[in-house]
């Protein structure tokens, strides 16, 4: 490579990293509690992409007859999570249009999610190990729908595609197609496995605990669920917790919400549940 090749080089990487840096500052949203958010994917694509993986899980996880057929279990869920979701609606009504779901997966894992769009799952590990009351579970999956409220799951993977694409900038100008490619590789394994940053996981238990009062589950359920997940703990956190901030300390943030969450709490109103 001549001198004059690796300064122009030099210079085209400069450009397309600053090219990054503009788009990024475009790529701005807020999310429900007013944090500012970055997107370059859309939520449209994030939630075509989730139904797609979602689909592909639930087949697979029925083949493997892994799908709960607990009756009582199923039932109990489908309850909690339906009161759920109405409340979501009210909160965000253009999730009226998403195609909400939820399965109860025969594994002895702690975890529940939420993709994009509303698709859930709950494990039944979390059920057997957690123990948790109907107000508990209803502060778990009100967490995970919460989640997609706020778009985290594209925010999670624009976080990560803008790194890559510098990555990916640089490897291209420098000529270097394993940095390129790896920095690609890096965005897909991350947006799949990678766990939701602090101001998420925060943002979500804030909706989260709001969403389960409104619905008629008690807020002070929320420290009591946290508790009992940092007993489970231990020295080696299950899967749901090592994606998650220390439990102990946000047992006691989520105590503080107790008095602003209260008021919403009425469990003996009339309370529709969501068809699922």
């Amino acid at each position: 490579m001549t001198v004059i090749d690796s300064i122009m080089n030099k210079s085209l990487v400069r450009f397309a990293l600053l090219a990054l840096v503009v788009a990024l500052l475009a790529a701005c949203a807020t999310s429900p509690t007013g944090r500012k958010q970055l997107m370059l994917v859309s939520e449209e694509s994030a939630i075509a992409s989730s139904k797609q993986a979602y689909v592909s899980t639930v087949q697979e996880l029925h083949q493997e007859g892994k799908l709960s057929t607990d009756p009582a279990l199923i039932n109990r869920v489908k309850t909690i999570t339906g009161r759920l979701i109405t409340e979501a609606i009210a909160m965000r009504p253009d999730s009226a249009d998403w195609e909400w779901s939820v399965v109860v997966v025969e594994e002895e894992e702690v975890n529940a999610w939420c993709m994009a769009g509303g698709r859930m799952a709950l494990y039944t590990g979390l059920v057997e190990k957690i123990q948790p009351t109907d107000d508990e579970l209803a502060q778990v999956m009100g967490h995970e729908i919460a989640h997609a409220l706020a778009n985290h799951s594209a925010e999670k993977m624009s976080v990560k595609m803008a790194s890559s694409l510098g990555v990916a900038a640089v490897g291209i100008f420098a000529d270097n197609k394993a940095i390129a490619t790896s920095g690609a590789a890096l965005a897909a394994v991350y947006a799949v496995n990678m766990p939701n940053s602090r101001s998420a996981e925060t943002e979500a238990d804030r909706i989260g605990i709001e969403l389960a009062a409104k619905a008629g589950y008690d807020p002070r359920a929320a420290a009591t669920l946290w508790a009992k997940m940092a007993k489970e703990g231990g020295a080696s956190p299950p899967q749901f917790l090592s994606t998650h901030p220390d439990p102990a300390n946000r047992q006691k943030k989520l105590a503080e919400l107790e008095p602003e969450m209260m008021p919403y709490y009425k469990p003996n109103a009339p309370h529709r549940v969501y068809p699922l």
